[in-house]
């Protein structure tokens, strides 16, 4: 019998399904997380065909959060895959905080059939009309032959200016029908996007050296872009060259580690109220930067941003940069090098006393660091927490009042060991990037602070982490209230109404971890954390620490109301 091998590869068929795994794997995807649904399910069975893991978790909110964590954690884009309907509305907070976040992930959803088109199909709905306002780019897959091509078109839009989400809808009939393979559009790795590092205008790059090496009280701040663009190594020789005072923001946390002498975080409102030159490096004037009104009217003030339509927002600016953070600090350096000695002389001075007043701040807050009291106060928690933490621990912060406090204590001791959920405030990331950043980073210890309304509402997949042996330190701060709320309420109703709607059951998270199989402890005596902390870490299994603290401390920044301001 002949051989007609050749005669029948040129007619094999390839489903949708299988094709947007290639798309996935040619990206670089090693891993998706789902939640199962019948409308997708053909995008595992190509998976496993291109050895990419599949993690199923119990809600498709978790599955959003954990893509971006990913994302974030290895600089890689991440992939969520959820069923059509409910499955695809659960994702949209996890979505929407990726944008906020300027985070690059990908969201596939189910849709019913083409040919059962307004029809009334099980779980149909409009999701592009949805997702379009909270996502760089959102569109339907009209036809198999085109799923690998609209995944890289998707990916592609995640990286155009600052990264983002992308979400692609696919119908069930598109996704299980199959397709001659020559007739699939199947872009090659590296083949079908361009390099997104810009370095900026060259002329603006001169003109920030320039204003650099003549400054007497400059500072900088570091935010989630330097990151992003892995630019550490950039900013530090910056920083270092030119003697400027760094503050960190956001991702941008540990680019300069601890004691570092141009690290600084408490004098940050004293440096930019003082400062002739601010440089804002990848963080916009949003509610975290008061809008820009908390930088003095008399600096110069200098934003880089990957994003043109973030530059100038909010606040008037004197130099604008678009690009890569990483490329335009480096450049800087580069043109001031040899001019002045950069200016660096001269500013011992400036960083002595911005040095003191670091040091009066820290002293104002030490009795609140070293408290014995009972309850806890949030302020010994997380001092106890930095203490703990190691060249390699990743820190995730899930929570409002409790994350508040740690965000002015905790100092991550490395680049990318920072996570929080980013400007929409979401609640609820914690055990989604606990997921990412373990199975991301298994050399990593990962150790996490949950208050205990944020951990509610993810918390079930906790149970995830131990079914996958992925071990984590997690801290629950337990007031039993929603505290950031409650002060607001409390200082604008008064006491007798400062309890509605913000109050919690008295819950024993330590049980709920053992329940599930992980590590779980009591805490009411201070003296008692850090033994507790090192036992979880010497579990090996996801832990949880029930912390109770003091439901009467509040941080200054919920004291102040600086989340509204």
């Amino acid at each position: 019998m002949p051989d007609d091998s050749s005669s029948s590869d040129t007619h094999t068929l390839i489903s949708g399904g299988h094709l947007v795994a290639k798309a996935l794997k040619a990206e670089g995807v090693e891993v998706i997380y789902t939640l199962c649904g019948g409308h997708i399910i053909d995008i595992y069975d190509g998976c496993v065909d291109e050895g990419i893991d599949v993690v199923d978790v119990r809600h498709e909110q978790v599955a959003a959060h954990a893509a971006d964590g990913y994302a974030r954690i290895t600089g890689k884009p991440g992939c969520a895959v959820v069923t059509a309907g409910p499955g695809t509305t659960d994702a949209v907070t996890g979505v929407a905080n990726a944008f906020r976040a300027e985070s690059p992930m990908l969201l596939i959803g189910g849709q019913g059939a083409h040919a059962q088109h307004k029809m009334g199909s099980l779980q149909d709905l409009p999701h592009v009309d949805m997702m379009t306002p909270i996502t760089k780019f959102a569109a339907t897959v009209p036809d198999t032959a085109r799923a690998a091509d609209m995944v890289s078109m998707a990916f592609r839009e995640c990286y155009h200016g600052a990264p983002g989400p992308s979400f692609l809808e696919i119908p069930r009939d598109v996704l299980d029908a199959e397709v001659p393979v020559e007739r699939a559009r199947v872009p090659r790795a590296g083949h079908y996007r361009a390099s997104t590092r810009s370095a900026g205008d060259p002329e603006a790059v001169e003109k920030l050296a320039d204003l650099l090496v003549h400054a007497e009280k400059p500072a900088v701040l570091l935010g989630s872009q330097v990151w992003t663009t892995r630019g550490t190594a950039a900013a530090v020789e910056l920083v270092r060259a030119l003697n400027v005072p760094a503050y960190m923001n956001g991702a941008g946390r540990g680019t300069l580690p601890p004691g570092d002498p141009h690290h600084f975080q408490l004098s940050r409102r004293y440096a930019f109220s003082h400062a002739d030159v601010i440089v804002v490096v990848g963080t916009p004037f949003d509610f975290r930067m008061g809008y820009g009104r908390r930088l003095s009217p008399e600096a110069t003030v200098v934003q880089i941003d990957l994003d043109y339509r973030t530059v100038g927002k909010n606040r008037d600016i004197d130099l604008g940069i678009v690009g890569d953070a990483g490329l335009i600090l480096k450049s800087v350096t580069e043109a001031a090098s040899g001019r002045l000695n950069g200016g660096a002389a001269r500013r011992k001075e400036w960083l002595d006393e911005l040095r003191a007043a670091e040091r009066t701040a820290l002293e104002k807050r030490l009795p609140s660091l070293r408290s014995d009291a009972s309850p806890i106060h949030p302020y010994r928690l997380v001092s106890e927490i930095n203490d703990f933490l190691t060249e390699d621990s990743v820190y995730i912060g899930d929570g409002g009042d409790i994350v508040t406090f740690s965000g002015q204590v905790v100092q991550p001791k490395a680049p990318g060991h920072w996570m929080d959920p980013g400007p929409l405030g979401t609640l609820g990331v914690g055990i989604p990037f606990v997921l990412a950043a373990k199975q991301a980073r298994p050399d990593k210890e990962v150790v996490a602070l949950f208050g205990d309304g944020a951990f509610s509402l993810t918390g079930w997949d906790f149970e995830t982490l131990v079914r996958y042996d992925l071990p984590f330190v997690g801290i629950v701060g337990n007031n039993s209230s929603m505290n950031q709320i409650r002060y607001g309420q409390r200082a604008k109703y008064g006491e007798e109404r400062e309890r509605v709607g913000n109050t919690l059951g008295d819950v024993h998270y330590d049980e709920f971890a053992r329940m599930l199989g992980g590590h779980g402890e009591e805490v009411r005596d201070p003296a008692d954390i850090g033994p507790a902390l090192r036992r979880a870490r010497e579990s090996g299994k996801p832990s949880l620490v029930n912390v109770w603290v003091d439901p009467d401390a509040y941080a200054p920044g919920t004291m102040n109301q600086t989340m509204y301001k």
